[in-house]
């Protein structure tokens, strides 16, 4: 399922949320070192560098590097000696990893995701008060990925944690919204209205699955994706959105778009 737009119309203009799409898209096609050209993935020593390490956070002043194919850190076992280059600080990589992607694929998707339920969650607290809810989601997203495994030396990137709070934020604030929905069915597809809480418990449920049988199956592979910082984020997003937003409507107009 694919949401192409909501139903809520929003009364001030979403500048937070379009400078942060923007923001977003310049680091991902000006400042990512790329390996190839500007569409080719980035370069794995810049997403080592500026993405948020779970071992640098666990271990202050250890740093960590690519040495041939794989990532070593100060400390580890397996670490030739001496001190690796100097990284970023690893808090700056926490806020930096929010505005990487690694493809342009995983970018639009996110940023998708940011315009349709940002711009309401944006209107119901205000746009100071937007970049606090963001940028804290962020951080609580990066956090439950990491208690999955402190030692870790996989960076994580993107702005998934942050946009999963907005999405938590959304379903309190407008669990009756409609949300014009693209739907692929095998080779067929259909466009819906759906209720924003059927789409975005849809998601949630997904990403419990996915990522608790990612830790009761290792060897299963989650193919990369940092589930439990979109489970960190959305349930921060559930928690917190009653603190920071102080209005929000809840319509219920009736579909407007048919089945094609």
């Amino acid at each position: 399922m694919f949401p192409l737009k909501d139903n809520i119309p929003t009364d001030r203009t979403a500048f937070v949320t379009i400078a942060l799409i923007v923001i977003n898209v310049i680091v991902y096609f000006v400042l990512q070192t790329k390996s190839g050209g500007i569409f080719s993935s980035p370069a794995d020593a810049g997403v080592v560098d500026w993405g948020a390490i779970p071992y640098e956070f666990s271990h202050p002043g250890k740093d960590c590097a690519i040495a041939g194919q794989e990532i070593l850190c100060e400390g580890m076992a397996n670490a030739p000696a001496g001190e690796a280059p100097d990284q970023p600080p690893f808090w700056m990589t926490a806020f930096s990893s929010m505005f990487m992607h690694g493809s342009i694929l995983h970018l639009a998707g996110n940023m998708l995701f940011l315009w349709i339920f940002g711009n309401n969650v944006e209107d119901s607290m205000g746009h100071v008060k937007f970049i606090a809810f963001y940028l804290l989601g962020g951080l609580v997203a990066l956090g439950a990925q990491f208690v999955i495994d402190l030692d870790a030396a996989i960076p994580t990137i993107g702005a998934s944690g942050a946009v999963a709070a907005v999405l938590g934020g959304y379903i309190l604030l407008y669990p009756r919204a409609r949300v014009v929905t693209l739907i692929f069915i095998i080779f067929f597809f259909t466009i819906l209205e759906l209720p924003a809480l059927l789409i975005l418990g849809f998601w949630f449920i997904q990403q419990l699955a996915f990522g608790f049988y990612g830790v009761a199956n290792p060897t299963g592979g989650g193919g990369g994706v940092a589930y439990f910082a979109h489970i960190g984020g959305f349930a921060f997003g559930l928690l917190a959105i009653k603190l920071f937003a102080s209005r929000s409507k809840d319509y219920t107009v009736p579909p407007k778009y048919p089945v094609y």
